[in-house]
């Protein structure tokens, strides 16, 4: 039988990836999948990686989950979903910008906060504190995507993506600071990066628009260094990460040899430092933020202890499932939208 047309698609995808750089992640040569399947006739694994991420639940959920600032009263203020595609963006920029493969970096991006709690990293500190499994969202994220989406059946994503999200995640003692663990692949440290990129200014512009810190505030090492508005401070970075990781092209290499890894130079680092610093003790830690944080605490402990109680309350899929009942019960708080758990939590009496 002769092939039809579209069955050559992603053949043709493979052999322009041979065009990336060295030291690029290619498809054809993936660690695979948990579960074997048959590839996609049209797609590469890592474009099929990314069409599972973007069309699965938890992924339609991040638009009602915030980031700083629980239920802002304004339209523009930035949620998980907004915060994950601006990631993808300045991914994307830095992976076409050193040849990488993009298809992978998007992927990775764009399912790097699956995981995420309600409430932002104030839901993550409660169920990490009263969990026995303790909880950490980029290892939520991980399993999202093996485990709990798909009716229980995962996405089953390639080897890449899959590392790619679960060590996103950073310490909070300083960018490429101690704790700071590296990815095996260079799109895998592309978004690790960016996910700080992104924060460090959306949160700027979240904090100037409550009102909560002022123009003149910032930090004048960061405002010297990486320019004073929202774009020119992105630009500043990337632009940065090109010029310090360029080996990562490869060029005119004829076999991968030692392998680059993605950096910024110390000026950049420092400065990116200084603002993320600065973010934690003039917005992380602000009294508004921390009045909102109190309900955001409570509504999440609450919800935990009731469901502990009253497991036939769960959903079909978490009552039938073999995990342990505090393991199901994080699932579902875990996946709740900030809206939902707190109409939950309302609906269930335990605000009164």
């Amino acid at each position: 039988m002769v092939d039809r047309p579209h069955q050559k698609i992603r053949s043709w995808l493979e052999q322009k990836e041979e065009g990336l750089s060295p030291f690029a992640a290619r498809s054809r040569l993936s660690r695979g999948r948990l579960s074997p399947e048959e590839p996609s006739p049209t797609r590469t694994a890592f474009q099929r990686d990314r069409d599972r991420i973007i069309h699965c639940k938890a992924f339609r959920r991040l638009k009602h989950k915030t980031q700083v600032f629980i239920a802002p009263p304004g339209d523009h203020y930035v949620t998980r979903l907004t915060h994950t595609l601006e990631v993808s963006q300045i991914a994307r920029s830095i992976a076409r910008g050193l040849n990488l493969n993009e298809d992978l970096t998007e992927a990775i991006a764009l399912g790097h906060d699956l995981g995420h709690t309600p409430f932002g990293h104030v839901g993550e500190d409660v169920l990490n504190e009263i969990s026995p499994y303790g909880f950490r969202h980029n290892e939520q994220s991980l399993r999202v995507v093996d485990q709990i989406e798909n009716g229980g059946q995962g996405l089953n994503l390639t080897f890449e993506t899959r590392e790619g999200i679960a060590k996103h995640s950073k310490s909070r003692s300083g960018i490429f600071g101690e704790g700071w663990e590296r990815v095996g692949t260079l799109e895998g440290q592309i978004v690790k990066i960016s996910d700080v990129i992104a924060y460090i200014n959306h949160d700027v512009d979240d904090a100037l628009r409550a009102g909560v810190i002022a123009e003149g505030d910032l930090p004048a090492k960061a405002v010297s260094v990486m320019g004073s508005s929202h774009s020119q401070r992105i630009d500043s970075i990337v632009c940065d990460i090109l010029d310090t990781s360029w080996d990562a092209r490869g060029e005119g290499l004829t076999s991968r040899g030692q392998e680059p890894i993605i950096g910024v130079s110390p000026s950049v680092n420092e400065a990116m430092n200084a603002l993320r610093d600065f973010l934690f003790e003039r917005v992380y830690d602000c009294e508004l933020v921390n009045r909102e944080a109190d309900v955001a605490r409570l509504v999440v402990r609450r919800l935990y202890d009731h469901f502990m109680g009253h497991e036939a309350q769960l959903p079909g899929e978490l009552r039938l499932s073999v995990d342990p009942l505090g393991r199901r019960v994080v699932d579902y708080v875990a996946g709740m939208t900030d809206q939902y758990a707190l109409q939950m939590a309302q609906g269930l009496g335990l605000l009164a």
